[in-house]
C-alpha cells in the first residue's frame, strides 16, 4: 500500500465539515458508490464522473479532508475507501440516512 493522504482522525472530524462535504451530487454519488462496492477501494479515475480531471480532484480532496474518504497513492492513481467505522462512531445513523436519500447506483 502507498503513502496515505492526510486526513482528519475520528475525533477531528467535524459536523460542518462531513455535511459541506455530502452537500454536492458528486461526492454524494461517489459516497453511494463506494458504499455499493464489496471491495471498496477504487480510483478516482473509475467513477465514470463527467467532470474534469481538475474537478474531480478537488471533491475528491474535500471527501477526504473532512474524514468521509481515505486517500492512499497506489503509483500513478490514488485509491479511495468509505471510512464507514469513523462515520458510524463519529455520527451515528448520518451515513445510513444519506444512502438511504440517494437514487441507488452500480
Amino acid at each position: 500500500m502507498g503513502d496515505w493522504l492526510p486526513e482528519p482522525t475520528r475525533a477531528q472530524m467535524s459536523l460542518d465539515a462531513v455535511l459541506h462535504a455530502l452537500s454536492d451530487s458528486h461526492r454524494r454519488r461517489i459516497v453511494a458508490m463506494l458504499a455499493a462496492d464489496v471491495e471498496q477501494r477504487r480510483t478516482c479515475t473509475s467513477f465514470g464522473l463527467p467532470l474534469a480531471k481538475s474537478t474531480r480532484t478537488h471533491h475528491f480532496r474535500v471527501l477526504r479532508e473532512a474524514g468521509v474518504v481515505r486517500q492512499w497513492d497506489a503509483g500513478n492513481a490514488k485509491l479511495n475507501v468509505l471510512r464507514v467505522d469513523d462515520l458510524d462512531a463519529r455520527f451515528p445513523g448520518l451515513l445510513q440516512a444519506i444512502l438511504a436519500a440517494e437514487p441507488r447506483v452500480g
